[in-house]
């Protein structure tokens, strides 16, 4: 088994605000998609990583990205084609990829390691769970309340076998409505069984500037 990461830093964080993608913010002295690609390329069961990027960022993350072996590809539309687009990146030879957002700069090896044990024999995801209460609402009132015994926080990574994703990525094209929001909805869709490798709310999504203050302070590299 060869594994490859593909590190989707391909939207431009319009919830973030600011004049720059939000992947390019700078945390703890360095842009936030330094953080999981470094902690990626050392990791020593990691056998390339391909980062996804707008087009018109792409020079910006190149100069950034000149110092690591890195391969830098063009996003799409949407992050399930940046995701396609990166997989197609991917040299030769690797059989099996993580997909992980950028905006979780604070992935760690214990993670990675354990989800490269889980995808021996399974497509795996990373989530946290729930601890707070979790109400439904219709028009601003409560419906009802979910048990959060059985109420998982998706993360990343999420991983799968290369030609596993190749094939379902072909399906998709049957079901032109269908735009999911990560790898798990589409093995969903198709009925593959998805294993959960435990994560922590270190590994939490940079997505407002309430939450890059909330990393700023909590997490130190």
């Amino acid at each position: 088994m060869q594994i490859g990461a593909v590190i989707t830093a391909g939207g431009l964080g319009k919830r973030m605000g600011g004049e720059i993608p939000k992947q390019l913010t700078k945390l703890h002295g360095k842009a936030m998609w330094r953080h999981s690609a470094e902690t990626f390329l050392n990791n020593k069961g990691i056998k390339a990583v391909v980062l996804t990027v707008p087009e018109e960022w792409k020079s910006h993350f190149v100069e950034e990205a000149k110092d690591l072996s890195l391969i830098i590809a063009v996003g799409g539309k949407e992050r399930w084609l940046s995701v396609k687009n990166g997989i197609e990146a991917l040299p030769e030879g690797i059989s099996h990829v993580m997909v992980h957002d950028a905006a979780r700069p604070f992935v760690s090896d214990d993670i990675i390691n354990s989800v490269a044990k889980a995808l021996e024999k399974d497509c795996c995801m990373v989530a946290k769970p729930v601890f707070d209460t979790v109400k439904i609402t219709e028009n601003g009132f409560v419906k009802s309340t979910l048990d959060r015994k059985v109420v998982w926080l998706a993360q990343t990574p999420q991983a799968a076998p290369v030609s596993l994703l190749n094939e379902l990525y072909r399906k998709m094209k049957d079901f032109p409505d269908f735009c999911p929001t990560d790898e798990a909805s589409i093995f969903e869709r198709f009925g593959i069984p998805v294993k959960i490798v435990e994560g922590n709310a270190k590994n939490d999504k940079i997505t407002t500037k309430e939450d890059l203050e909330q990393a700023i302070w909590s997490n130190v590299p």
